[in-house]
């Protein structure tokens, strides 16, 4: 795949940017004080092929043992470039540009604060400001370009300045002009060793900030080099999904030079899932006409979810999947995850079996067919009695003649497939119906051929990603032909990929961090605990976070939240407001519930 043409960074020996291969890279969460556990944990990061890792820096004393780690790394004939993560305190940032390959700093607290506060400036108060930011940089950069370090410039959603909040509020240019304002100091010093990240745990902002920051940065003619991530994306299957949606809406753009997958698991875990992402787009050919209008069609709801049960019998076993049956009333509710339509080769219906007053399906064959995959064929026999009739389109349909034959239509939904996945003809497909000012939904249908589940995860979350982040598509059908032995799992990825693009929300949201040196409890248990006590609760967002960095910012738009403060001590939140101190590990799920109960 190819990208955007930026400039050249080295990280020791690994070059960022320009025409290089996108690289890799993780964060270790052991203490950074404790040099054997860091080096082991640094060597299976390598092993597990990251290009290179990162490393939390909270004082001066792990500042200084970062050359330890080096000297260990060296003594075990490991050369993998190492990243200071530094908050708060520029000194740290400054003994880490001596001893390491690269320094990340986050400009919403390097020099500024972050207190919640509204702060009023005056423009000459301002420029004051961004001149403290000025003289306190110029000694990391000198320090860097005399020790060849270069330097990450990494915003954060959530943790934005109070300056920055102040002027620009919590968007997207806010988070722009963070990350400009420290650029803007490089560019004058002729610094160009420098990558910049702009991560959010919402996959909209992250992907239109990184194209706001492009945007940005060839207004001012500079071309940094991108580090893609979707912060706090949570872990297992729904960690993934957004992680994949937002790092391959953007490199689907050429967007990104460098990736993090960001998982609440072992860090280890995060780079057989980025190597997968990358190979998987790496023939794919770029969008070029992402810039479309959000579809504003009139329809129940969008997006809509279609699950394949083609290979399977219409009886009590099928539906009990998706429906809770009433023994009382002999009737069928819907879960929460219910598809819109079921897609059926034919309509044969066990006789004792009760169907469902809203159920509808999509009929391939039969006597009750209102799926067509010919225009002609759908002119002659569409379905007067159906509610919808469905009309498979390519791109190459898409023409006048077409639009001409089926503009009297009502109730016509089309399900558009395109050869091989390709996402970029689906665009160009949606370009032709907005040239066209065709206003009929459209249902977006990729199939593959995966046994491995993960595999179909990553690569549908690659593939409908954008589409929905951008509100194009009003509805997604994922098809597996291999193993379609599980529906009722790839309905749940489905209504995962809606909900990892904000498109559709129709579960708990858990936004958590990824483990780190900061973290002080064991993160990967309390989410576990945390999901199996809310999961029969809809639609509510819930923060789990490990330190107090990007915490309280970052989960700011949650409904609760959890921050970590300390060995096995959480605080709990509602909204930013804070509800109880010190809770105890072991009673976190408990205090949770308790608080939603009564609250709710």
């Amino acid at each position: 795949m190819k990208k955007f043409l930026t400039y050249e960074v080295l990280v020791g020996d690994v070059k960022i940017g320009k025409n290089n291969p996108i690289s890799v890279q993780s964060m270790t969460n052991t203490k950074t004080l404790d040099t054997k556990k860091s080096v082991e944990q640094i060597i299976k990061i390598t092993k597990a092929g990251s290009d290179f890792v990162r490393l939390t820096v909270q004082n001066i004393k792990e500042a200084k043992n970062l050359k330890n780690i080096k000297n260990e790394l060296k003594k075990l004939n490991s050369n993998i470039p190492i990243v200071a993560d530094v908050h708060f305190n520029p000194n740290i940032a400054e003994i880490c540009a001596r001893n390491v390959e690269k320094v990340r700093i986050n400009p919403g607290n390097y020099i500024d604060k972050k207190k919640f506060e509204n702060v009023n400036y005056t423009e000459l108060e301002y420029k004051n400001e961004i001149q403290k930011i000025r003289l306190r940089l110029l000694s990391l950069i000198k320090i860097c370009k005399e020790n060849k370090t270069s330097l990450r410039i990494g915003t954060n959603h959530g943790s934005l300045s109070d300056r920055i909040m102040s002027k620009y509020g919590n968007t997207i240019l806010g988070m722009v002009e963070s990350a400009m304002e420290f650029l803007r100091i490089c560019k004058e010093e002729n610094f160009y060793q420098v990558v910049i990240s702009l991560k959010s745990s919402n996959t909209k902002i992250m992907v239109n900030s990184y194209r706001k920051m492009l945007e940005k940065m060839k207004e001012e003619n500079m071309n940094f080099p991108l580090h893609l991530g979707v912060t706090e994306a949570g872990e297992s299957e729904d960690g993934r999904i957004k992680s994949a949606v937002g790092i391959a809406s953007l490199l689907r753009e050429g967007i990104g030079d460098t990736i993090r997958v960001s998982l609440s698991e072992a860090p280890e875990l995060e780079i057989p899932v980025a190597k997968k992402i990358l190979n998987y787009l790496e023939n794919k050919k770029l969008i070029k006409n992402f810039h479309l209008k959000k579809r504003k069609l009139k329809i129940k709801n969008y997006p809509m979810v279609i699950c394949d049960i083609s290979d399977y019998k219409i009886d009590e076993k099928i539906f009990s999947k998706f429906y809770d049956f009433n023994e009382k009333n002999n009737s069928w509710k819907k879960k929460s995850l219910t598809p819109e339509f079921f897609f059926v080769n034919n309509l044969q219906i066990n006789d004792k079996f009760k169907i469902p007053f809203d159920l509808k399906f999509i009929v391939k064959n039969g006597k009750e067919k209102n799926f067509f995959e010919n225009i002609d064929i759908f002119l002659r026999n569409f379905n007067k009695n159906a509610e919808y009739n469905f009309l498979k389109i390519k791109y190459s349909h898409l023409k006048k003649s077409f639009f001409d034959k089926i503009k009297n239509f009502k109730n016509l939904i089309f399900i558009l497939e395109t050869y091989k996945n390709e996402v970029s003809e689906t665009y160009a497909s949606f370009e032709k119906l907005e040239f066209f000012k065709c206003e009929i939904p459209v249902i977006v249908k990729f199939s593959y051929e995966e046994n491995n589940f993960e595999n179909l995860l990553l690569k549908a979350s690659c593939d409908f990603g954008g589409l929905f982040i951008d509100s194009i598509a009003e509805g997604i059908f994922i098809e597996n032909k291999i193993s379609n032995k599980n529906p009722e799992k790839i309905n749940e990825l489905s209504f995962g990929i809606l909900q990892g693009t904000g498109a559709r929300i129709s579960k708990i949201e858990y936004i958590s961090c990824p483990t780190c040196g900061r973290t002080s409890l064991d993160l990967q248990k309390i989410i576990k605990e945390v999901k199996e006590n809310t999961k029969h609760l809809k639609g509510l967002k819930i923060g789990i976070m490990g330190c107090i960095v990007n915490g309280l910012g970052e989960m700011a738009d949650a409904d609760y939240g959890y921050i970590a403060i300390g060995k096995n001590k959480l605080n709990l939140y509602k909204k930013k407001i804070l509800m109880k101190k010190n809770v105890p590990m072991e009673k976190a799920s408990e205090e949770l519930i308790n608080l939603i109960t009564k609250t709710i």
